[in-house]
Parts: structure tokens; sequence; C-alpha cells
């Protein structure tokens, strides 16, 4: 896949700012713009226009697997004349993200992050089985990412090595036990994954912490590995026309090494681990179906260890991992009651 050189609605700059982001989404605008070598004045010109227009969104997410969230992927089947409808009502969940239509519209794909096994198991066992039109569903637990959520994507190539080395932080600290998140941080969490970049004294207001106590908690929660920050962007915007999901049957004595090349290609936004007999679910943007089969038989066919592959075209994506998508657009999720 070549290097993106823009889109009619974003330029060069915009690319590389977009980038800078999806390095450190908390970042400010003074270390962007000296990065990215122009004024203040311009980098914040920019990121306000490509938020403001819903190309773009910076949101702070809980990771799931330090904080002890249940996340599972589903595919959820539906009569034709109900997916939309269960569709939507599914984005409209706080513990529901990624969901798209998939397979000639009957079929749904999302992701859940539930924070209890009670929760989860009444989403799957009782209330999507008794949704009406929902003639079956299948989950798969996620067990390992290699690209998606704190593992950036490699799709946007806009920036020097060196601009790249001046904005990553230094890793997470390597530790394992779960990280129980308190009241005060969940609230932090509410108005960070609706703007990632919300300001200190937004985030004081809202915990009830002082704004110095707001901000190192969040820097704690950040270098603990249990916050990260992503970069909502609709691939359309970027020229990529053609997305599916992919499912494919690994070696076991592959899945790490084809799990950790297949998250390297820049046509692949994520990929992770599952339960299943598919177990390895990626999603692929390409810029049309001739590029994606080009991918799919050209990069995945030479790829040992694969012994299948099964290629879900998405037909419309609703939610992404924070942010509802309208016409092409990200806009703010309405409040849960």
């Amino acid at each position: 896949m070549q290097p993106l050189a823009g889109s009619a609605e974003m330029d060069h700059l915009d690319l590389a700012l977009v980038q800078a982001l999806m390095i450190d989404g908390r970042a400010s605008f003074s270390r962007l713009a000296e990065v990215l070598e122009v004024s203040d004045q311009t980098v914040v010109r920019r990121y306000r226009r490509m938020r403001t227009t819903g190309l773009v969104r910076v949101v702070g997410l809980p990771l799931g697997s330090r904080v002890g969230l249940f996340e599972s992927w589903l595919r959820v089947q539906c009569t034709p004349d109900a997916a939309l409808a269960v569709a939507e009502a599914l984005s409209r969940r706080p513990d529901i993200a990624w969901v798209t239509l998939n397979s000639g519209g009957t079929e749904i794909h999302c992701m859940t992050k539930a924070r209890t096994r009670q929760d989860r198991d009444v989403l799957l066992l009782e209330k999507l089985p008794r949704t009406r039109r929902v003639i079956g569903v299948s989950a798969h637990t996620i067990l390992r990412m290699f690209t998606g959520g704190p593992e950036r994507w490699f799709g946007i190539d806009a920036l020097r090595p060196d601009q790249v080395a001046a904005l990553e932080r230094r890793p997470p600290e390597p530790v394992r036990d779960r990280y129980a998140l308190d009241e005060a941080e969940l609230a932090m969490l509410a108005v960070l994954g609706q703007d990632g970049r919300a300001g200190y004294p937004e985030l004081a207001r809202a915990t009830g912490l002082s704004e110095s106590t707001a901000r190192r908690r969040l820097d704690r929660l950040r270098d603990m590995g249990a916050v990260y920050f992503d970069v909502e962007i609709v691939p359309a915007t970027l020229g990529y026309e053609a997305e599916a999901a992919m499912l494919l049957t690994v070696d076991p004595a592959r899945l790490a090494q084809v799990g950790a090349a297949i998250g390297e290609h820049p046509e692949v936004p994520f990929a992770a681990a599952v339960t299943g007999s598919a177990n390895l679910l990626a999603v692929v943007v390409c810029r049309d179906t001739d590029a994606l089969y080009t991918y799919l038989t050209e990069r995945i066919g030479a790829v040992d260890g694969i012994r299948q592959v099964e290629l879900v075209p998405i037909l419309r994506t609703v939610k992404r991992a924070g942010m509802l998508v309208e016409d092409g657009r990200l806009v703010d999720p309405p409040p849960v009651p």
C-alpha cells in the first residue's frame, strides 16, 4: 500500500498532524508545532477544523486487559429488515464499540467492553437472544492485540523518523496485575472518551480533583498502561473505500508470528488473536476492491502458517471505538440515560 499523499479534505500537513496524534494524543499544541515545524496557530487551526468537521477525534480509552474489562468480538446475525436498527441500538451502549454492518447487511460485528462478567453475560445470554429478529450470536474473546488500541496503525507515513522519535513516549510499566479504576478515574475516562484532549480544568471539574491531582492521576494511568489515546478517523476520508473483516485460521505454533507480521501491514488498523476456529481477526482497509484483491493474494498469500481465510465486507460503520459515524463523519454519541 502506497503512503498517503492526502485527500480532497486532508493535505500532507493534516496527515502529519494525525500521525503525530496517533503517537501521542495528549501532546501539547506547542509540542506538536515544534515537531511539525510550523506555528502553534497553524496546528490549533488544523486540528480544530478536522475535529469540528468530524474528520478526526482523539479519544482516551481504558485498556481492557489492564483494567479488567471483558472484551469479546461478536457476530450477530439478523433478518435483513432488522440489522440496521439492531446495530444502531448496540452503538448507543457505552460498553459496545466498533459496530459495523457486514455480509449483505444481515450480520453485525461489534466489540463488547463490559465492566463485569455479569454485564457481559446479561448482554450475550439474555438481551441479544431476546431481541426481535436476532437469529444468531457468536462471541469470541480477545486474547491478544497486535495492532489497534495502544498499538498504533502504520497506515499513515507522513512523518520523518526523527519526528516520530521526538513524539514517542516511554513504554508503560511492565505490570501484569489488573488495575481497578476508582470513581474519579471513571469520571475522568467519561470525559476523555468524548474528547481525549480535554483540558485539565475540565477533568478536574468532572472528577472533583484539583487540576494538579487530575494531571498526576492521568499521567500515572498512562505510565501504567491502564489508559491509552486513540485517533478516530473514517478510512474513506483518507481514500480507503474498501473495508473488510478478515478471519484467519492460523497454525497455533505460528499465531504470534503471523499476528505480529499482519499487525505491521499498513492495510491493517486492527489485528488480534481471538478464540474460535478462526483464531486471528483483522480489519483491512484498501483503496478499492482491486487493491483488496491484491492484498489478499499477494500479501496474505505469502504469509506462512495461514490455513484458511474468510473475508467479510464491511458495508457500513455505525460506531468506531468511541464515536458514532453519520454520513462519513464522526459525531459524539448521545448521553447515556
